[in-house]
């Protein structure tokens, strides 16, 4: 396929999960080092049905293994195109004739060049002068365009945040009529906002007729704000793995760029992708890290999830009280409420009552609430605030009703003005 015949949208997601998400020191905590192949066709599965376009991959030269894995992720990219359209399977290679020879010889649709242009980069990292990278990748991409005009081509400026944006439009002047994207990466994570918009800005003005790639590192937590100031100052393209990870600290979660953007009203940059499935996915990675769904992101169980009883009272009659966004509209369809020592008479009424159909009244739900704060800090190890709970309903002579009864306590789904109607969403009581 021609890839330069392709059309923009007005956000373009380039996932590198499959590549800087294998930098990520999660995977190095747990022993390993890399995806399997099956970890890998399961997220560019996942990812392609969330309908992201570009994928970014290692470099074959990386390792054997990830030259083999590009094969198998090529064939699940063809399975899925009639269906879901075509996405772009990108190598992530240096400014080095051996990366790109390999990366077309395995068949990509496009090449991520890059080459470090700060002074650290030129002192400690390729030993080039400035005006020897501007040379060299002059030459290769002008090579690439004359004999491959139908590869995607990004040439990025590594460590762009540290070079002077003189030195890199020295750079790229005498490249830009050679690629279809310049690219602009915070590769040690030092940039703000406010520089993110000037240098954005910058950009557009000087080189307005060729798309802008930006990739933010999170280094001082900055990633999510300047992904978004740079959307929002012309920037199209944003380098994005899914639940942030990636080297040190990771870089832009696509699925809290996408959820901000929705929240501030840019349904035109949000809308071609599936957001239904943003908490699928997260959960996919998650799974294959071994670990829960960080508490941090912000498309999780974690921002549904209530202790004290104060907010468990309120959102048991409507969860806007304290949830102000509307997660389940990107596939976060539970909420938690945690039984513990916060827990106030409400939710263990609520929980058994609701859940276990046991006949209690306000009287002996506050009684019960008494003895359970009591208790509950004593109880044997291995055992749940939900046993503790279950035990007192017997030493409280609780009996169970024969029939379920009609909720008494209804839970109101609250959703933004615009969003989808009829989307409900499951509560349940957790331990």
């Amino acid at each position: 396929m021609a890839g330069r015949s392709f059309q923009g949208r007005p956000l373009e997601i380039v996932d590198t999960t499959l590549r800087e998400g294998q930098q990520s020191p999660l995977l190095h905590d747990y022993e390993k080092y890399y995806f399997s192949q099956s970890d890998k066709q399961e997220l560019l599965r996942g990812l392609i049905l969330y309908g992201v376009k570009f994928i970014e991959l290692f470099a074959p030269t990386v390792s054997p293994r990830e030259a083999e894995d590009v094969q198998a992720l090529k064939a699940i990219r063809d399975e899925l195109a009639p269906q879901h359209g075509y996405a772009f399977l990108v190598a992530h290679v240096r400014a080095h004739p051996q990366d790109i020879e390999a990366a077309i010889h395995a068949g990509f649709d496009g090449l991520h060049i890059y080459m470090g242009t700060s002074l650290m980069a030129q002192r400690y990292n390729h030993g080039k002068g400035l005006d020897e990278v501007a040379r060299r990748a002059r030459a290769l991409l002008e090579d690439l365009r004359r004999h491959h005009p139908n590869l995607w081509l990004r040439f990025s400026g590594e460590d762009a945040f540290r070079t002077p944006l003189d030195d890199l439009f020295r750079v790229y002047d005498s490249i830009v009529p050679y690629v279809d994207r310049l690219g602009m990466p915070d590769t040690v994570g030092v940039a703000t906002p406010a520089r993110v918009t000037q240098r954005v800005r910058a950009f557009r003005e000087r080189y307005p007729n060729t798309p802008l790639e930006v990739h933010f590192h999170d280094d001082r937590g900055f990633a999510l704000i300047n992904a978004l100031t740079a959307v929002r100052s012309g920037a199209q393209f944003v380098n994005t793995t899914v639940l942030g990870i990636g080297e040190r600290s990771g870089i832009t979660s696509m699925t809290a760029l996408l959820f901000n953007l929705f929240l501030d009203g840019e349904y035109e940059r949000v809308l071609p992708y599936q957001i239904h499935l943003s908490y699928p996915l997260n959960m996919l990675v998650a799974d294959k890290l071994h670990m829960l769904v960080p508490f941090k992101e912000p498309v999780s169980l974690t921002n549904r999830t209530h202790t004290a009883g104060v907010h468990q009272q309120a959102v048991l009659k409507h969860t806007g009280t304290y949830e102000a966004t509307p997660l389940a509209l990107f596939g976060v369809n539970q909420r938690d409420l945690l039984l513990g020592p916060l827990s106030g008479w409400n939710i263990i009424r609520y929980f058994l009552g609701e859940v276990h159909y046991f006949d209690l009244d306000e009287a002996t739900a506050r009684a019960m609430a008494r003895r359970f704060k009591e208790v509950v800090y004593d109880r044997v190890p291995g055992t749940s605030p939900a046993q503790v709970l279950l035990d007192l309903a017997q030493e409280f002579g609780l009996q169970k009703r024969a029939h379920p009864p009609q909720e008494a306590f209804p839970v109101e789904e609250h959703l933004a003005p615009d969003a989808v109607p009829n989307h409900s969403a499951a509560l349940r009581v957790r331990a």
